[in-house]
């Protein structure tokens, strides 16, 4: 429809949305809660939160009721948001349905993609994530090197560009396999074509990293003739939107989200980021717990996504991967946790908290893998000043539970979103309703 064709009334309606596309919310509530989770200090119970215009004004054993509407949330559990980072929800609906798919761009280096954009809001799977205490998530672009930019978005609001919380948050790069594929020697083998040596496989990993080195380079050339001209003394050169994308990288503005999970991928990655002072995270990270020092080291935040993943090595642990984070942890480093970015995975973002609750009970503390899937990635993001704990001045993003949310038995019961309550219906919950009630038919005599 065309915009200007739209009612008045509802041009009105849109203008007294919020920035995230929400009713106004009350102006003064307050939670009474059996626990609260504050995330960064000590659990408050009983607890009360109080929140005006979204944002958080109180919180402690009793706040001030005076003008507030009172909500008794009995026997339930107060949480922050919880925050996915690094997945495919958004953008990825049926995996094996192509049509529904938008997670790749064709062309190696699309810098200008933007994946918060591209995020379909209508999306049936972004209610069941946030039923299960999801507020907010990063879809990521995929395909080639450098696949483009993506933002944070939150579950709750009527178009994409109304529930981005921050745009353009990080530039992705999927770092080229450091494989090497030896040539096959077994006896009575079926006839193959002539196998690449190693050298050659070599020489093509150097160029890729070259081809990636040369692109960052051209971006910052352009850069500084985009300064010069502002300076006025030059021309400015051509606009161009791929170039137009990378200059907040080149600055350091936005950092880069590099997706490696093998050992030598991760080692080469942070070797190129330190040679060039870059500021980068790694994805995936599968073997990362093999490099903990190293990462721990460079101060080098982790969105580690391999938690349900089977060790690849035969010479690891069963439970290794349960436990690198806990390692990661102990490094130094930030540490938050996903589900993964395959189409696949973003029907799973909803068992975020089962990935935290696998972490705690293989030696990482509660405490710490909550914060796992709350203030660290809120902090990772960059949106930890109102987002990721609660505390006095942050948006009042929390939802209750009837238990641990760490506990698969656990129930999301209510959410709020910037102190505007929001449903917690789905697909699921209207299918489950409409068969409950389904007329009994007769039994056959």
């Amino acid at each position: 429809m065309n915009m200007k064709t739209l009612p008045i009334a509802l041009l009105g309606l849109g203008c007294l949305a919020s920035s995230q596309g929400l009713a106004a919310p009350n102006p003064d509530v307050v939670l009474q809660a059996r626990v609260v989770h504050t995330v960064t200090g000590q659990d408050i119970s009983p607890g009360e939160v109080r929140f005006s215009d979204g944002l958080i004004t109180a919180i402690g054993t009793t706040v001030d009721h005076s003008g507030a509407q009172v909500v008794a949330l009995t026997n339930q559990h107060l949480y922050p948001g919880l925050i996915a980072l690094d997945t495919g929800l958004g953008l990825a609906e049926i995996s094996g349905v192509r049509a529904t798919l938008d997670l790749t761009e064709v062309g190696d280096y699309t810098p200008e993609v933007e994946s918060w954009l591209a995020a379909n809001p209508d999306s049936e799977l972004i209610p069941v994530a946030r039923a299960n205490g999801i507020v907010c998530f990063e879809p990521v672009p995929q395909g080639g090197t450098v696949s483009g930019l993506s933002g944070l978005i939150s579950v709750e609001g009527w178009t994409t560009e109304q529930r981005a919380i921050k745009k353009a948050m990080a530039l992705h790069i999927f770092w080229p396999s450091m494989d090497l594929s030896p040539p096959s020697s077994q006896p009575g083998a079926p006839a193959q074509p002539p196998p690449r040596s190693l050298e050659d496989q070599a020489r093509d990993r150097r160029t890729k990293i070259r081809e990636l080195d040369d692109f960052f380079e051209e971006a910052r050339a352009y850069a500084k003739a985009r300064t010069a001209a502002a300076s006025g003394g030059t021309s400015p050169p051509a606009l161009i939107p791929a170039w137009e994308a990378m200059i907040p990288v080149v600055t350091g503005e936005v950092p880069v989200m590099i997706h490696a999970n093998e050992l030598r991928q991760i080692q080469t990655a942070v070797v190129w980021a330190r040679e060039r002072k870059m500021k980068i995270i790694i994805a995936g990270g599968r073997d990362a717990g093999l490099v903990a020092d190293l990462l721990g080291t460079n101060r080098i935040p982790v969105i580690f996504e391999h938690v349900f993943t089977q060790p690849q090595k035969d010479t690891l642990a069963y439970d290794f991967l349960f436990r690198t984070p806990e390692l990661l942890r102990k490094a130094g480093t930030i540490c938050a946790l996903s589900i993964g970015a395959d189409s696949f995975n973003a029907a799973l973002t909803r068992n975020l908290p089962y990935a935290a609750a696998q972490c705690a009970a293989f030696g990482c503390p509660r405490e710490e893998a909550l914060r796992m899937i709350t203030l660290n990635p809120a902090e990772i993001a960059g949106v930890a000043n109102h987002l990721g704990s609660l505390s006095t001045g942050k948006d009042a993003t929390v939802f209750s539970a009837d238990g641990d949310i760490l506990d698969a038995r656990t129930n999301v019961k209510r959410m709020w979103i910037r102190g505007a309550e929001v449903t917690l219906s789905d697909r699921q919950t209207r299918l489950y309703d409409r068969y409950r009630n389904r007329p009994k038919t007769a039994q056959a005599k």
